[in-house]
């Protein structure tokens, strides 16, 4: 085994720089007895890795060759299968269970024991060891020394040593030295004692004639040794000389400490002189313009800038310790605070006349926008007022309070101009908007019966294609019979203005010009004004989130919070609460205006809500996008609620006609009024939302009508005397999935399957029920035939029963010739004919399903006569060809 353990070592493992530690010859538990190797190996690099390597022999030749390597941390458990009686048998436990018998328990045995070493030093116990005996595992720890098993496994680990190339090279030598070296290794260890006790002797002379050169080495040293004690007593002498020396350079360098220290004092006064001179000192331009200066020019405003920004860097300077407590400083101090305060009333004083002549200025101008629907442009009074923007920056940083006076005075004035602005283009706008309505009006003044007809010739012909929102009583006409037309027309002035005239296409995409150029004047006299506020007034817009201010009061109180009123400017995150507040003071007016106009929106046309709807969200959308938090995205967002809220209310109306939809007892149904107005308000939703961005709200909107639709066409049908459930069902359903197959609406597609469904499912019930059993007898002689092979009969026995025999079915067939079957499916078409509508034009629908239908129980009772009377030769007295022709004739002959 030494030998193969060797020979393993130097072919396979040495190559990979790996360590062979122990060996086990085994052979797989159950198997042919092919043997081979399990080797436990250690890298000889660092970090150390440990396997297990299976060797077997080549089938070629008598080399080994390694065929597979398992990492021993891959390794789980260890089953030596008896702990106390010899077995040769174990297991190893990696990816999956190996089963191995061992040529001997000894080897097996020391292969375990390695093992468990090798966990012990490089894993630390992660392998169970199962049915190993105890002994075997305390025999592998030394004992009777502190040795840790990292010390115990190293000496397992170096076991085998490894000769060097040089060891090897120098045996090799010494060995062909002597000839019978392999041949006579007694000969051979002799000969190498007797050279080595040569060596001990000369190494032996070698140490004894060494001796004499020691003492002559000590000598040396003790005169060495006399020579240092002769440099000690020089070197003391110089150093008693040199300390005399030492004393006199102390009390120069004393002396030129304090020269030094008295040119630092000299420089530090300097210094702090030259500081208070320059940082204190305000130039008299600079005096002269904060006390004279024209705040009218722009030279002069700009003088006035630069000096309050010197006269702010004054006052500001932080001054060192114990500046304060200087006279200069104080009446340097108190003279800036006299020139700060004087110029603030000027300031102040200047703007607010500003403010006024602005406004007076501004409002001269109200005349020429009164025609057109356009808003004045304040962009040059921006302009103007943005040259004291730096000016009112100062103010702020200086004194709050006048800057809080401005802020009020210039709101108040503001909010007053504005609001007579947005009055009068608001009701430039509801001229406007009330002026598509002239041509509606003088309609309504002819007389009453002329209207009546005009009203009456566009709903028959369905020319006017109108939708509005006071349509119950175009419901009511509608479902009406056309004798009773005329006199239900006369009703339809009776419901108000709005409902005696209708507003075209025309109309209402005039009335979204109006509304969009409406929001596309106010939003940009928002904006400007708020990025006005801002500029002007240095509140900052967007550096912080919308905070809440401490205690918000009504701005005509003259504060906006509490805190202000100690003269503190407010924190940065309260600027943007402060704008907001500004914004809704100036415009306090444009929320309500607008909640006017889109209740007159709303009374011209209720479906102008979703003209209404669509633009309104598209602006909200636009102004949160550049702040969620301004005032133009707030306001805009609560008249967005109001119009959501006329939507849903115009959608519940909708639904409410539905319910209260009453249908004549003389005249057949046809499409219902709701179901056609149903298509036309679709149609005009898609138009309009198309690309919107609140099409979740138009959704939901479908969805509450077609349930509704659903619903009132179920309940007409019940209530239809004229025209049968069925017919109504089908002929309606129809209707609404061509609507919602053309336009395609996503979120009822639900709906469209199901109308679909309802649609085919009333069809065939129909078709079913017209046709009936156009073979009545025949069809009841064919009941009792299934009736008696349902009792057990043989159908080929069926013909021997005495009421079912053949002569009983030629009876039966010859009832029912061609011509009398053409005659029937003729009274047939009429009757269907009467019951459907031509708007749908379903009637060769429904007439080539009743063909196929009667086909089918055609081909059924050929069928029940060739299996019950097999031979018999009985057969129908018409073909199926014949029904084709029947009723094709039929058709065309219609």
């Amino acid at each position: 085994m030494t030998a193969i353990k060797h020979a393993l070592q130097r072919d396979i493992f040495t190559p990979n720089d790996e360590r062979l530690l122990s060996i086990v010859n085994v052979c797989k538990a159950g198997k042919k007895k092919k043997n081979c190797f399990l080797c436990a190996t250690v890298t000889t690099e660092r970090p150390v890795q440990v396997k297990v390597v299976k060797v077997k022999k080549s089938d070629k030749g008598d080399f080994y060759k390694r065929q597979i390597a398992w990492a021993l941390r891959d390794l789980a458990v260890v089953d030596a299968k008896d702990a106390i009686k010899e077995n040769p048998e174990f297991d190893l436990h990696f990816e999956k269970i190996y089963k191995w018998v061992a040529s001997s328990t000894a080897e097996k045995n020391t292969f375990i024991s390695c093992i468990w070493k090798l966990n012990q030093r490089y894993l630390r116990k992660k392998i169970d060891f199962v049915n190993v005996s105890s002994q075997l595992l305390e025999e592998s720890v030394p004992s009777g020394e502190n040795q840790s098993v990292t010390g115990g496994d190293e000496e397992a680990v170096d076991e085998y040593q490894e000769l060097n190339a040089r060891e090897e090279q120098d045996i090799e030598i010494m060995m062909e030295g002597c000839e019978y070296a392999i041949a006579n290794a007694e000969a051979f260890a002799e000969k190498l004692s007797r050279e080595l006790q040569v060596l001990d002797g000369a190494n032996i002379q070698s140490i004894m004639a060494s001796e004499k050169q020691v003492n002559i080495l000590m000598k040396l040293l003790d005169e060495a040794l006399k020579e240092v004690d002769q440099i000690e007593l020089k070197l003391s002498s110089y150093e008693e000389m040199l300390q005399s020396v030492k004393e006199q350079m102390d009390q120069i360098s004393e002396s030129n400490h304090l020269i030094h220290l008295s040119n630092t004092n000299n420089v530090k006064l300097l210094s702090e002189i030259e500081f208070l001179v320059n940082h204190m000192d305000l130039a008299k331009g600079h005096i002269k313009a904060l006390q004279e200066g024209d705040l009218a020019s722009s030279r002069g405003i700009e003088a006035c800038t630069n000096a309050a920004d010197a006269l702010l860097q004054c006052m500001n300077v932080a001054l060192r310790p114990g500046h304060d407590m200087l006279l200069a400083v104080k009446q340097q101090q108190q003279r800036f605070s006299d020139l700060r305060e004087h110029f603030a009333r000027r300031l102040a004083s200047h703007l607010n006349n500003v403010f006024v002549q602005q406004g007076h200025d501004q409002s001269s101008t109200l005349a020429q926008h009164s025609v057109e629907l356009t808003l004045p442009n304040h962009h040059p009074f921006h302009r103007d007022l943005l040259r004291y923007a730096k000016l009112m920056e100062w103010l702020k940083s200086t004194d709050y309070g006048k800057y809080e006076g401005l802020t009020k005075n210039y709101m108040d004035y503001l909010s007053r101009l504005y609001e007579r602005e947005i009055k009068d283009f608001f009701e430039v706008a509801k001229i406007k908007m009330t002026g598509t309505t002239k041509e509606s009006k003088k309609f309504a003044t002819l007389p009453r019966k002329e209207s009546a007809v005009k009203q009456e010739t566009e709903s028959l012909h369905g020319s006017s294609g109108k939708l509005t929102g006071s349509t119950s009583s175009l419901n009511k006409l509608s479902v009406q019979s056309s004798g009773n037309r005329r006199s239900q027309s006369s009703s339809l002035l009776d419901m108000g203005n709005m409902s005696a005239s209708d507003l075209d296409v025309a109309d209402r995409t005039k009335f979204d010009k109006i509304f969009e150029q409406v929001l596309s004047e106010l939003e940009p006299l928002c904006l400007a004004e708020q990025d006005f506020i801002s500029k002007f007034f240095k509140l900052q817009q967007h550096q912080s989130m919308p905070g809440t201010m401490t205690e918000a009061e009504d701005l005509d109180g003259g504060t906006f919070s509490r805190q202000h009123n100690s003269g503190t400017p407010l924190p940065a995150s309260s600027e943007k609460d402060m704008i907001r507040q500004m914004m809704i003071k100036i415009f306090r007016c444009i929320e309500p205006e607008l909640n006017n106009l889109i209740a007159l929106g709303d009374k011209i046309d209720s479906f102008n809500s979703l003209y209404m709807l669509v633009k309104m969200s598209h602006h909200v959308w636009t102004a949160q996008n550049v702040d969620p938090a301004s005032f133009l995205s707030t306001t805009l967002g609560n008249v967005l609620v109001t119009i959501k809220r006329n939507f849903d209310k115009c959608i519940s109306n909708q639904i409410r006609q539905m319910e209260e939809v009453k249908i004549s007892k003389k005249s057949k149904v046809g499409i219902l009024p709701f179901v056609a107005e149903f298509e036309e308000f679709a149609g005009l939703a898609e138009s309009i939302f198309k690309n919107a961005e609140r099409r979740g709200d138009l959704d939901k909107a479908y969805t509450k009508l077609i349930r509704g639709v659903f619903v009132n066409v179920e309940k007409v049908a019940n209530e239809s005397q004229k025209t049968p459930r069925d017919v109504v069902m089908m002929e309606n359903f129809h209707h609404i999935f061509a609507t919602l197959y053309r336009l395609k609406i996503s979120c009822l597609e639900t709906e469209k399957k199901e109308a679909k469904q309802k649609y085919t499912d009333h069809l065939q019930s129909y078709v079913i029920y017209s046709l009936g059993q156009p073979l009545e007898k025949l069809n009841h002689f064919f009941e009792g035939v299934e009736a008696r092979v349902a009792q057990g009969i043989r159908e080929e026995e069926v013909s021997y029963q005495l009421a079912f025999n053949k002569q009983e079915l030629r009876k039966v067939i010859k009832e029912y010739p061609g011509k009398e079957v053409k005659k029937g499916l003729d009274n047939l078409y009429k009757k269907v004919d009467k019951h459907l509508c031509e708007e749908e034009n379903l009637l060769q629908v429904v007439w080539h399903s009743m063909q196929d239908e009667f086909i089918r129980q055609y081909k059924h009772f050929e069928g029940l006569i060739a299996r019950c009377y097999p031979g018999s030769g009985v057969t129908m007295e018409f073909t199926i060809q014949d029904i084709l022709d029947y009723c094709s004739s039929i058709a065309q002959s219609h």
